[in-house]
């Protein structure tokens, strides 16, 4: 080794004997600025009950032109590092899952990194759209549970008011800003499931965004049957895998897209309703942030209690879709 080569920093010697992962710390970010309907009804010359009725949508938030992605994910991910009790020193990956980023590169995670104190984390940026923080999950599960990492923070963030069309009807009301963040570590017992991942390139044209045009494009009736049928099939895959039966599944947080689409996989998989989250009200669809977001929401209600069975699925643009079992919390909540 030449003399000016630094020897590898070992891994801390029971990393290897924590060969599960569970979550120990959620935190979330929003904007300030609440939108309302009224003026982007009146912008697009409808009615604010016809936003209502075709997404389940009164209010979202937006950010102001100064603000941005990083700052957003970074304040998830502080909040989220604080109710861990891990200090960002101890990180070893952060992941960003996003497809609005502030700038083409660098990416989000190594600034979000920077402004935690990260100093001795990787730092990865994944996009897959909707199902990114799913993706995530899988991602960080992967290398805790490998011995390769024992500290993951793994951010949801997306502004995806700056590239949503606010003259398109399909899409002017629906997306919104937010960012929200999980710290996942290594644990003797894992707390999360097997992760179902899939994807559909073939059907890559119902949702996309150009580099040229620069907004989102999506052809509903179609994304609406492919976004039920998809999650609802992972949903029942995940829980086999799981060997949970969906009875035996305290609540269902789907990435929130649209609350028609929510009711109908509810409705498909005859859940009871009261189990599936419903936070696109006052957030809109936040993408890779509104899994997170809705985590938060259902534990604001009381509804997420540590040892909790959570189902958590998404789908998106590519087309991507995922869906896992968590126990929610960490051992040291019991």
């Amino acid at each position: 080794m030449p003399e000016s080569a630094a020897a590898p920093a070992a891994a801390p010697a029971d990393r290897a004997t924590r060969t599960g992962a569970e979550i120990a710390g959620l935190g979330v970010a929003v904007p300030e600025t609440v939108v309302a309907n009224a003026p982007i009804a009146a912008r697009l010359g409808i009615d604010e009950s016809w936003i209502v009725q075709r997404t389940g949508i009164d209010e979202r938030r937006v950010a102001l032109p100064g603000e941005s992605l990083f700052q957003f994910a970074a304040a998830a991910g502080e909040r989220a590092l604080a109710e861990a009790g891990v200090a960002a020193g101890d990180l070893d990956l952060v992941l960003v899952a996003t497809t609005s980023n502030d700038d083409l590169m660098p990416g989000a995670s190594p600034r979000v990194a920077a402004e935690l104190g990260a100093g001795a984390a990787g730092a990865i940026d994944l996009n897959a759209a909707c199902t990114g923080f799913v993706s995530g999950i899988s991602l960080a599960c992967g290398m805790i549970e490998s011995g390769r990492a024992g500290n993951v923070l793994l951010v949801g963030a997306d502004l995806m008011s700056r590239i949503t069309d606010p003259d398109d009807r399909g899409t002017a009301a629906v997306f919104a800003d937010g960012a929200g963040a999980i710290v996942l570590r290594g644990a003797e017992r894992g707390r999360i499931g097997p992760v179902v991942l899939g994807a559909d390139g073939a059907n890559r044209d119902l949702i996309y965004a150009t580099r040229d045009e620069g907004v989102t494009r999506m052809q509903g009736h179609e994304t609406f049957r492919h976004a039920v049928d998809r999650m609802a099939e992972a949903t029942v895959e995940a829980a086999a895998l799981a060997e949970t039966p969906l009875a035996q599944i305290d609540l269902f947080v789907y990435h929130q897209a649209n609350a028609r689409i929510l009711r109908s996989v509810g409705e498909r998989l005859e859940l009871p309703m009261e189990r599936v989250v419903d936070s696109i009200n006052h957030f809109g669809n936040t993408s890779a942030a509104s899994i997170p977001l809705a985590l938060e929401d259902a534990r604001l209600a009381g509804d997420l209690a540590p040892g909790a069975r959570v189902l958590v699925a998404a789908f998106g643009a590519g087309l991507t879709w995922g869906a896992t079992v968590v126990e929610w919390g960490s051992a040291s909540d019991a």
